[in-house]
């Protein structure tokens, strides 16, 4: 008698990327959505815990009266695709929820963000983490004008800027200026007017020996605050360069 084996199937997976635009793929074929449903499907991504219906409706439709409001919400779940085996979204009478099976890329992002913001030294893989919010960039549904799609843009762009330079002073701490450099770079692109991203480059320049760069760094920088806000760079970076500025 011979034995017989199975094998397990592989685990359906459901993606969401929400970086730059929306994205639903389902064992990596993208998946259509509704414009309506799109945006519950996001809304309720950017939630760490199940929601009351009438707060999702409310929000999502909140130019509506109530009933069109929870008429909305019961349209937009409707015209969610069925998924062999998966739910997008879990529900009750009162609240609702995206299925945790969903993995979403700006989640693992800010949570890999955060991680590093909370590591007393930096935590591990730095440079892992490094390239990936440089990659990413900072933008989040692009060309969606929602407040709270707006306020959600905000906040992961404070955590990445501070992850940005959480992670750029160590790595120059750990000699490594040219990664440095780039991840300097990439936060002064997100926010010309960061004065710790400008600071860091200063610092990388001049540890290198490239005074005439870090000079031309610092003029640019102070140029740019001239013109926008009227302002002149703080102390701590000026104190960088006042052995240099005094003879260039």
């Amino acid at each position: 008698m011979t034995e017989s084996t199975s094998t397990c199937p592989t685990p359906s997976r459901i993606s969401l990327s929400l970086i730059r635009d929306f994205e639903l793929r389902h064992d990596g074929e993208p998946v259509e959505l509704p414009p309506n449903s799109q945006r519950l499907i996001c809304f309720l991504a950017f939630q760490d815990r199940p929601v009351r219906r009438s707060y999702v409706s409310g929000t999502l439709w909140y130019n509506s009266d109530e009933y069109r409001a929870s008429a909305s919400l019961r349209s937009a779940l409707w015209r969610l695709p069925s998924l062999p085996g998966l739910a997008l979204v879990g529900s009750s009478h009162t609240h609702i929820w995206l299925a945790p099976s969903v993995t979403i890329d700006i989640r693992q992002v800010m949570e890999r963000g955060m991680a590093v913001l909370s590591a007393p030294h930096g935590g591990s893989g730095l440079i892992d983490v490094a390239r990936e919010l440089v990659s990413f960039g900072d933008d989040v549904l692009v060309g969606w004008y929602d407040d709270w799609v707006i306020m959600e843009r905000e906040r992961f762009r404070q955590i990445r800027l501070h992850a940005l330079d959480r992670i750029g002073d160590r790595l120059f701490d750990q000699g490594r200026h040219c990664d440095a450099l780039e991840v300097a770079l990439a936060a002064v692109r997100a926010e010309p007017l960061r004065e710790s991203a400008h600071r860091l480059l200063v610092r990388v320049h001049l540890q290198e020996g490239n005074v005439a760069e870090a000079i031309r760094q610092y003029r640019s920088y102070a140029d740019l605050l001239r013109r926008e806000l009227h302002a002149t760079p703080s102390p701590v970076i000026q104190r960088l360069l006042t052995p240099h500025l005094a003879h260039a």
